[in-house]
Parts: structure tokens; C-alpha cells; sequence
């Protein structure tokens, strides 16, 4: 039934969706180390733009502190330059082996930007389910024939359910993460 087939495949983006939101949460400083933060960083490592996560290993010793240990300690002063470049506002050290990176403490005004930042990214990602949606419902009326305006009916309720299922996720997701940001 093509129904089945808009709503599952309606639910796979959506899906991908609030991986995105997590993924994108996963990058908000919140004065707690986590190697999400420095990962996806680009360094030039031979003319190509490498993430940080492909050049070495990201552990988290302390709870506030980062430690990447670079498979070629050559790398080094490229990996510090691309973390400083970053606009994280982190500054790493240097000790030849291994680059130490201390998270600093948030003020209450950066955490006020912080928590802005998460319901901006929140809200990109509420317009992306509710585009899907749209989708959805445009894949629905192409192939409404033989079925009743009943039948039609319930697969539009479903495809609002399911989207506000996941918006719901969504808004979840930001209230947890501004509840991370926001505590001191």
C-alpha cells in the first residue's frame, strides 16, 4: 500500500532528522568535556581537511578536560592552530606527546547565548519535520486514487501524529540540552 510506503518513509528522514539534532546539540559547549566538541574540527593534514576524530584518539581523563593523543605527533601545532581557529573559545596545550584541552567555566551571559543557539538549531530541525510532512502529504495526494476521503483522512491524521511525535522529540531534546547549558 503506497501509504505504508509515505509514512515509513516519512519516519526514516525524520529519523535523520533528530540525529541531526543531536549531533548538532553534541557540539554546544556546556562547560563539560565531550569529544563531540573538537571531532568534526578540519585540520590540514597534508593538503587534505581531515576531522581532529580521524587524526588521533579523544579522551575525556576529567570531566572537564580533553585530551587528543595525534597518531602523528608531527600534526600537533596544526591540531592546536585548528582548535583555536575554531571559535570555541578553547585553548589547547601542547606537551609533545599529547594536546590538552581545559574546558573553561561558562559565564551566565554565554550560557543565555548557548541556551539561544540550541532553540535556534531546535527550530531549524522542528521546520525540516514539519517540510517532510509537507512532503508526505503532496506524495499522499498523488496517489489518492481508490481510496475514500475517509481512508485519506486517517493517513493525513497518521502523517500529523507521527510529526508531532517527533517534534515532540525535538522539543525534548532542547529542554535537556538547555537544562545541561543552564546548570551550574
Amino acid at each position: 500500500m503506497a501509504s505504508e510506503e509515505i509514512i515509513s518513509g516519512m519516519k526514516t528522514k525524520m529519523d535523520k532528522t533528530i540525529d541531526l539534532v543531536k549531533k548538532d546539540f553534541g557540539t554546544v559547549r556546556t562547560g563539560r568535556a565531550n569529544p563531540s566538541l573538537v571531532e568534526d574540527i578540519r585540520v590540514d593534514y597534508y593538503g587534505t581537511l581531515t576531522p581532529i576524530n580521524q587524526l588521533g584518539n579523544i579522551s575525556v581523563p576529567e570531566p572537564r578536560m580533553l585530551v587528543i593523543s595525534p597518531y602523528d605527533k608531527g600534526i600537533m601545532k596544526d591540531i592546536e592552530k585548528a582548535i583555536q581557529a575554531s571559535g570555541l573559545g578553547l585553548q589547547p596545550s601542547n606537551d609533545g606527546v599529547v594536546i590538552r584541552i581545559i574546558i573553561p567555566e561558562l559565564t551566565g551571559e554565554r550560557r543565555k547565548e548557548l541556551a539561544k543557539i540550541v532553540k535556534s538549531k531546535s527550530e531549524e530541525k522542528k521546520v525540516a519535520i514539519r517540510n517532510i510532512r509537507r512532503d508526505a502529504m503532496e506524495d499522499l495526494k498523488k496517489h489518492t486514487e481508490g481510496l475514500s476521503q475517509d481512508e485519506i483522512k486517517t493517513i493525513q491524521d497518521r502523517i500529523q501524529k507521527t510529526t508531532d511525535s517527533y517534534i515532540d522529540k525535538i522539543s525534548a531534546l532542547t529542554a535537556e540540552k538547555e537544562k545541561e547549558i543552564t546548570t551550574i
